[in-house]
């Protein structure tokens, strides 16, 4: 039975055409394992865990359990001047799944307050050691980095940033690493490792002892995973040790299991010297985030000379009990039902399933790491955009949420994904492909 709502106005909705929306809405009323439930009805196999976070799955007792218990014993405590031992708990857990070094968490509430919080300490690390004129912050053109001011600044995605003046001053990007000679590649590329010399172009138009950090995503997921090139991320790591630049590696779509690893910064072989992280850090189900820093970055801040606090930054959600509660139980499920060996047990089929589409009409590209993948659709002239929405749109229709990044078509399932359900998605998929040609 369709939800009666009289009015839908009220609701200024997210990266959403709020009028075609709110024409035709796509409510969802519950979501169980694979599949969520529409107000109609009807099944729809999640192809995206969400938003890139449910890797467990919808709807698990234990957590929701786990959340209960937590607002009934102790539903808040701030972490400014107070803690609770959970929050603590959890720090420890992270700092052991997390890449070597990577010994201290402090705790926000999103992947935006994650890399705002990483950018601010990269800066303010520059100051404390004695190198305050390192002010500048780096990203990549097509990177995404939330939608705080400082994400958005190193953040290259052309329409998060239009309308929002100047932004942050300081700020330049390296090029992105979308090459055509790297089309329909399985996992990493192999052309393009030299891209990250243009850093050295950067180095050289503004000198190194005015850059403070620069910020990349392992592999690029909100513009349509762009997976990096072989070599790639090695010589950007060593660029940055050449010149003194902090590297900041936004974790937050790649964390908690995506590529068959905790971290992406392990599947590559490349530990950054801050780390940002959410999303699946609790699997969607409480608002969080963490951004993880080496002990160099760490022991700056210790012993400041006013009120003893170490950093004058934080947030009333920092270590939320109940966010920590739901953290903890997600990840004791990823461990017992070992979900991140799944995921890399599973991924040569989902990349065997997904490159078997590249006989579909208009499709120009396939790209996919871990339990992740895209398939880039050629756009309709004069209308960019508009058939892959119109693929989402069929493929709602006829059963699987996939997602529609401009012509892209972007996967990213939870991590409990069987083969069958793959099949299914990807016979999907090839139907909304076939329909919108």
């Amino acid at each position: 039975m369709t939800t009666a709502l009289d009015d839908l106005t009220a609701y200024w909705m997210p990266f959403t055409a709020n009028d075609r929306f709110k024409a035709a809405p796509r409510m969802f009323t519950s979501a169980k394992g694979m599949f969520y439930t529409t107000d109609e009805g009807r099944e729809l196999l999640d192809g995206t865990a969400g938003l890139w976070c449910c890797n467990i799955g919808h709807g698990r007792r234990r957590v929701a359990d786990a959340v209960h218990a937590q607002m009934m014993t102790l539903d808040y405590a701030s972490s400014f001047q107070t803690g609770h031992p959970a929050a603590f708990r959890l720090a420890n857990r992270l700092a052991d799944m997390a890449p070597e070094g990577l010994d201290h968490v402090f705790f926000s509430g999103s992947g935006s307050e994650a890399v705002d919080t990483a950018l601010k300490m990269a800066i303010a690390w520059h100051k404390k050691t004695g190198q305050g004129s390192r002010t500048r912050l780096i990203g990549r053109e097509r990177g995404f980095h939330g939608v705080g001011f400082g994400g958005v600044s190193v953040g290259g995605i052309v329409n998060n940033r239009r309308n929002y003046g100047p932004l942050l001053p300081g700020t330049d990007h390296i090029c992105h690493t979308h090459l055509v000679q790297n089309a329909f590649s399985r996992g990493q590329p192999e052309h393009g490792a030299e891209l990250a010399d243009d850093l050295e172009r950067l180095v050289a138009l503004h000198g190194a002892e005015t850059i403070a950090a620069v910020i990349v995503e392992p592999v690029a997921g909100a513009t349509g995973v762009l997976v990096p090139p072989k070599g790639y991320l090695e010589r950007l790591r060593a660029i940055c040790d050449a010149h003194g630049i902090l590297l900041i590696f936004d974790e937050v779509v790649t964390g908690f299991g995506r590529l068959g690893t905790n971290f992406a910064a392990q599947w590559f072989g490349v530990t950054p010297d801050i780390m940002c992280v959410a999303k699946g850090i609790t699997g969607g189900l409480f608002p969080m985030g963490a951004t993880l820093v080496s002990d160099k970055v760490r022991q700056a801040f210790r012993g400041d000379a006013v009120h003893g606090i170490d950093l004058f930054h934080g947030y009333t959600y920092s270590g939320h009990p109940t966010g920590v509660a739901a953290a903890e139980a997600v990840l004791d499920i990823m461990d017992q039902e070992g979900l991140v060996a799944r995921a890399a047990a599973m991924a040569p089929l989902w990349e065997d399933a997904l490159h078997a589409l590249r006989d579909c009409p208009n499709v120009v590209d396939i790209r996919n790491i871990g339990l992740t993948g895209a398939v880039e659709l050629a756009p309709r002239e004069g209308k960019p955009g508009e058939r892959g929405f119109d693929a989402h749109l069929h493929a709602f229709a006829n059963g699987a949420l996939i997602r529609a990044v401009g012509d892209i078509m972007v996967m990213s399932p939870p991590l409990i994904i069987s083969e069958e359900q793959v099949a299914q998605l990807m016979s999907t998929l090839r139907a909304a492909i076939e329909a919108v040609a």
